[in-house]
């Protein structure tokens, strides 16, 4: 039988589907590994798995500011005050 830090290393790791699923995945692997409590196998695959979502978030801020960019005609301007 697999334990679970080996299972964890050998199951490919589903892409979050939008930015608050990868953002929600990571508030809770920042809370999993603050509490102290994972093995230092889990804690290592946490650490990687919080590197993918993080690498994602990046990605897809930076894409929507390339599409507010073009929006406004290539100038990244402010936000209205609301």
């Amino acid at each position: 039988m697999i334990s679970q830090p080996e299972m964890a290393r050998t199951a490919p790791a589903q892409d979050p589907v939008t930015y608050e699923q990868a953002l929600a995945e990571l508030d809770r692997l920042v809370a999993q590994m603050e509490g102290g409590q994972l093995p230092l196998d889990q804690l290592l695959v946490a650490y990687r798995r919080g590197a993918e979502l993080l690498a994602f978030c990046r990605a897809r801020l930076q894409a929507v500011e390339e599409q507010v960019k073009v929006l406004e005609d290539g100038q990244l301007k402010a936000w209205p005050a609301a």
